[in-house]
């Protein structure tokens, strides 16, 4: 009974958050929730809502997992022939100094795949993030990969520790940082899951990474 009573709180809370939230307009988003697992399903219109109701979401106090189940269903007056997605990417990467030339992106019905290698993480993610907002876009597919030379672990573990200590709502004291081979891994506590982000995209950001492998613990 207390575990139901529990569910049905946290269920409000992330409902009122996407509720609150400006970049979700007129979304009819369906929350479940069960032991700190919050599944989100129903539609919204656009990608870019998608994704902030997800993130919503991972700010609710006691929230662990958010599995994302939301259709993005494009009104009339949003849908665009892949061409004319594909050919707007190709201007924003072209005037992006942190996306490199051999990245590239192919449009299929609106789901987007970016391919190609890179020496940063970061980089990959900025790809992303550059044309997450575009109207017409259903989803992306990140198939980037990074290739970089291996820094000293030594050096690998200060700049992730120092990335991570620069972020206001993450205490580097709570993460441990080991490397090996251009693979971070980060172990720690974090309140949630929007701290557990952020201490991915620090690393992410460090010098010389390849991968990061974040098994940092939400405990409200």
């Amino acid at each position: 009974m207390i575990g139901d009573e529990s569910d049905d709180r946290m269920r409000r809370s992330v409902t009122h958050e996407l509720d609150w939230d400006p970049k979700i307009s007129g979304h009819t988003v369906a929350v479940e929730a069960h032991g700190g697992a919050v599944t989100l399903s129903g539609g919204v219109h656009s990608y870019g809502e998608r994704l902030a109701a997800v993130r919503a979401a991972e700010r609710v106090y006691g929230v662990r997992v958010v599995t994302d189940e939301i259709a993005v269903n494009l009104p009339d007056s949003s849908t665009r022939d892949d061409e004319e997605i594909s050919e707007e990417i190709t201007r924003i990467m072209r005037w992006s100094s942190a996306i490199p030339d051999m990245v590239k992106a192919d449009v299929s019905h609106g789901l987007v795949t970016l391919r190609g290698t890179v020496e940063w993480t970061f980089q990959s993610i900025e790809a992303e993030r550059a044309i997450r907002y575009l109207v017409g876009i259903r989803g992306i597919n990140n198939l980037i990969a990074v290739k970089s030379t291996h820094p000293r672990v030594s050096d690998v573990r200060k700049s992730v520790h120092e990335a991570i200590g620069r972020m206001a709502d993450v205490d580097a004291r709570s993460v441990w940082v080991t490397s090996t081979d251009g693979t971070v891994h980060l172990r720690g506590r974090v309140h949630s899951l929007a701290q557990w982000r952020t201490a991915g995209r620090a690393a992410a950001s460090a010098p010389g990474m390849e991968r990061v492998v974040n098994d940092i613990v939400v405990t409200p």
